[in-house]
């Protein structure tokens, strides 16, 4: 009786879900982060909130979520933005201000990679700020 009632579930799920197709109006764009708030210190176990800002470079965008990548004691942090391809757009700059948090589960010093954009090169810039973890 549950595998039925799974199965109809997705079945049911499966139909109504949004379909990926080519007429697809939107795009990912990363952007880099103007300015970070970290605290000058994390006391292993506890959590902290973080602040970043960025800039929303249009009306056409708006937050997607935010990229946090783990390496090693290192984290990458920027901004995935939505794009709607299909709007007029303005370049109406916009800053925002976004928090999120962190809880520190290593004794390592973690190391946030904060990033600025790409150079003209092609490669990534990121500033480092390096926190301490004290037990």
């Amino acid at each position: 009786m549950v595998k039925k009632i799974l199965i109809l579930t997705v079945v049911i799920f499966s139909m109504f879900s949004c379909s990926v197709d080519d007429n697809n109006n939107f795009e990912i764009e990363t952007l880099p982060v103007k300015t970070a708030d970290v605290p000058d210190a994390f006391v292993f176990g506890n959590t902290y909130t973080l602040t970043i800002t960025y800039d929303l470079p249009s009306n056409c965008h708006t937050f997607f979520e935010l990229f946090y990548k783990h390496e090693g004691s290192s984290r990458i942090v920027a901004v995935n933005s939505l794009v709607n391809t299909n709007l007029a757009c303005t370049d109406e700059v916009t800053e925002i201000e976004y928090s999120f948090e962190v809880r520190a589960i290593q004794v390592e010093d973690y190391t946030f990679k904060f990033w600025k954009g790409k150079d003209n090169s092609g490669n990534d810039i990121f500033e480092e700020v390096v926190v301490p973890v004290t037990q």
